[in-house]
């Protein structure tokens, strides 16, 4: 029976260089502060002292105690036995979802000073997008096109994180997803699998630093391993069916590239996977994982899917499953006791061989080793505060925001509002909200920290202009979330349909009443994440039918939109003549967006994702394969366009740039080397601003047919007003190569390629080249 829960974390790891702790080898000490001094510093270490270090425990240990290590126990569900027994009998290696720094070492100090062996615990909390400091969600960073702005974000998440205890977050979510109806699309970098490695490697180096153990950061958690993000019809939970072909080029790659980035661990899916349950899939747990990528990190369980095993109908029992799981490859089950209560049994009867057993246990040791938690397990609690919600962590938490914003649309060049304007109304419930302006997957957040776009507009225009507010319309979710019990959006006010109706013409009466109107319009928190896909893509409750009689008035109108996903802006992208996403933009996203829509900021962010017209277009993804029948407007539907409203890519600015001379270093390249392609890039405006520059290519035959295009480079760059530089991207071969349904094998396949250079995936200048054997 599934327990009801709070967050649902979704795990995966990978260790690449990773500099240990040298070990002492006196683990048998008479107490635990002997124990910590025997294990020296990571920078004076190496991976032979490490494993000898955990050799040595591991030949002491029990096959209770191994079992302990091996059970991550989350302490807002119901426990076979209070917390610190489980730690002082050796029967936990984990703890999830404390954020308090003197309990985090209360705990600790039960396991290392109490328990027969002192092996400390490791403290894992979701942090997602912040942690106290909420920044914008993760799909909101991938729109940013820019790797080292994720990576400072994630960077300064980590520091508030590691400030309380949390030694480990399970994230980077790197699932490719293609169906925006998925609520979890919110966590990854989209539908593109370059662009979601670049964003992957950049948010594995913000969290864990330049190694395993670095001060200040923690260890992530690649998840979920793999294909979550192809959940059929958008559902979560759902099983996916993903061919060979675009698993091994779309749905692998974001994991091999954390997994190559350092990333210390990973986490298994929870959904079947070609009829397969990811979490007792040897295929990807063993074969992929360990065999072809040598992944040398730890591999914990999504939340309860050791014990699903059986609900999927694919393990008998639970000791079936906590059998098949382990064999498969998980070496720690998240939250189900299953691993305590059934795999003693499962090893007993030779079903586990004690070397599989052993094999799992002992990457959790190094694990622990290389966090350096056998050195030094706590944290002081007096330095917490300090390190919360500071002004650094503000300041990047408004920069991200700014940065990660995607103008869709300025007819008239609307925005940035002109100081004419000495009137605003601004509509919308989402406005004063401080709970959804975070998003959801922020539950270290407090709302209470939030700037509210009503806050950030007052703050930015009210010394010269007069702002009115109102809500027009309450958006609701009737089916409760899981993270309702973690923050709640602000509940409905207006219950009668007399009152709900006369703020509607409240609203519209004053945008007639003001010089511009702002509308805040989008989803509640809730309304994206886990637990939260939809039917609809339209904007909920009657937000539609607020926008079209704003505009009805004649008056100018920017849309603002806050929320996770591409919405239903048809209608919105033909009579509204602003259109500005800010996604869920975190602590600081009411004054950023106020100062992108005062022009103190200037919008430079790029979709992530292609954005449908219709429900009815999904998936509707831009690296599609050529077919024998040319596309063209009218040729996939007869009743509309088959092209997106919003290209991949794409994404205005306040600045004007124009994109000349392409050209190639060679006109071929040998297979494994790099091609480098320039082009002058200009600001053709009177204001500073960013561009991205994108490369994609296309292999025009081979083994098998690939994709009209695909992103294969990028580049944001920030020019001044009128500047002209001349941008070069050093194409790499090896990017070119793919898995072949033909050969099933990955190879650089020589031939002719296309290659174009744009602002997004309709890019028009092309040339071509050769790739040699």
């Amino acid at each position: 029976m599934r327990t009801k829960i709070v967050p649902v974390p979704k795990l995966s790891f990978t260790l690449a260089p990773f500099l240990v702790l040298a070990s002492g080898l006196l683990f048998a000490a008479p107490n635990a502060a002997v124990a910590r001094q025997s294990a020296p510093s990571a920078h004076v270490s190496s991976d032979q002292d490490a494993t000898a270090f955990v050799n040595a425990l591991l030949g002491k240990m029990t096959l209770e105690e191994k079992i302990g290590q091996m059970s991550q126990v989350a302490l807002n569900t119901k426990l076979d036995e209070p917390a610190d027994e489980m730690a002082r009998k050796g029967q936990v290696g984990s703890f999830l979802f404390i954020t308090d720094a003197a309990e985090i070492n209360r705990l600790q100090h039960v396991a290392v000073d109490q328990s027969r062996l002192h092996i400390p615990l490791i403290f894992g909390f979701d942090v997602i997008h912040g942690f106290r400091t909420i920044y914008p969600v993760p799909l909101a960073m991938a729109a940013s096109w820019d790797p080292a702005v994720v990576e400072h974000a994630q960077s300064m998440a980590a520091k508030e994180a590691s400030a309380t205890g949390i030694q480990w977050t399970f994230a980077p979510m790197v699932d490719i997803a293609r169906d925006p109806r998925w609520g979890r699309i919110m966590e990854g970098a989209g539908e593109d699998p370059f662009l979601g490695s670049r964003i992957a490697e950049a948010q594995v180096r913000g969290f864990q630093g330049e190694s395993l153990g670095a001060p200040g950061h923690i260890m992530a958690c690649v998840k979920h391993f793999a294909g979550y993000g192809a959940v059929s019809g958008g559902r979560d939970y759902e099983e996916s069916n993903i061919s060979d072909e675009q698993l091994w080029n779309v749905y692998f790659p974001p994991f091999q590239a954390a997994i190559n980035a350092g990333a210390g661990s990973l986490m298994s899916a929870y959904m079947d996977l070609n009829g397969v349950p990811a979490t007792g899939n040897r295929f990807l747990l063993h074969d992929v994982l360990r065999d072809d990528w040598k992944f040398q990190g730890l591999v914990v369980s999504d939340w309860n899917s050791v014990e699903s095993l059986t609900t999927h109908g694919f393990a008998s029992d639970e000791e079936d499953a906590a059998a098949r799981a382990v064999n498969a490859g998980v070496d720690m089950e998240m939250t189900s006791s299953t691993f305590q209560h059934k795999l003693a049994a499962a090893v007993h009867q030779g079903v586990v061989t004690q070397a599989t057993l052993d094999a799992a246990v002992r990457q959790i040791l190094l694990t622990k080793y290389r966090l350096g938690l056998f050195r030094n397990p706590y944290v002081d609690p007096a330095k917490t505060a300090s390190q919360l919600v500071t002004q650094e962590q503000r300041d990047a938490a408004r920069q991200t925001a700014t940065h990660t914003a995607v103008l869709l649309r300025n007819e008239g060049n609307l925005l940035p509002l002109s100081k004419q304007y000495k009137s605003i109304a601004l509509i919308g419930s989402l406005a004063e909200s401080k709970a959804d302006i975070m998003g959801s997957w922020s539950l270290a957040g407090h709302p209470s920290d939030s700037v509210t776009v009503l806050e950030g507009l007052k703050k930015r225009f009210s010394s010269d202009t007069q702002i009115a507010y109102t809500k027009g319309v309450e958006i609701e979710r009737e089916q409760t979330s899981i993270f309702d019990e973690q923050f709640t959006s602000p509940k409905p006010t207006l219950k009668t349909d007399a009152e709900r109706d006369a703020e509607f013409h409240h609203a519209i009466d004053l945008v007639r009443q003001s010089d511009v109107a702002v509308l805040v319009l989008g989803e509640l928190q809730s309304m994206s994440g886990e637990q939260a896909s939809r039917l609809s893509l339209d904007l909920p409750g009657k937000q539609e039918e607020l926008l079209e009689a704003a505009v009805a008035t004649g008056k100018p109108v920017v849309l603002v939109l806050l929320n996770a996903r591409p919405l239903n802006l048809t209608w919105a992208s033909q009579h509204v003549a602003a259109i500005l996403e800010a996604w869920y933009p975190g602590t600081e996203g009411g004054d950023a967006i106020a100062d992108l829509l005062s022009g103190d900021a200037n919008p430079g962010g790029k979709l992530p994702v292609a954005w449908p017209r219709s429900v009815g277009q999904i998936p509707i993804n831009y690296a599609r394969n050529l077919t024998q029948v040319p596309e063209t407007a009218d040729a996939r539907y007869w009743d509309g366009p088959s092209t997106p409203l919003y290209p991949f890519g794409y994404g205005l600015s306040y600045s004007s740039f124009s994109m000349t001379n392409l050209r190639l270093a060679s006109p071929s390249v040998h297979a494994g080397s790099k091609l480098e392609v320039s082009v002058d890039v200009q600001n053709t405006s009177s204001r500073d601003g960013d561009e991205v520059v994108q490369l994609y290519t296309h292999q025009r035959a081979g083994s098998a047919s690939r994709p009209v295009r695909e992103l294969k480079g990028f580049r944001r760059v920030s020019l001044k007003a009128g500047e002209k530089q001349t941008i070069t991207l050093a194409l790499n071969t090896n990017g070119l190569g793919f898995w072949s349904p033909q050969t099933h094998r990955w190879s650089i396949e020589p031939g002719q390629f296309d290659l174009w250079v744009g602002h997004d995936e309709t890019a028009s200048d092309h040339a071509s080249f050769a790739v040699l054997p």
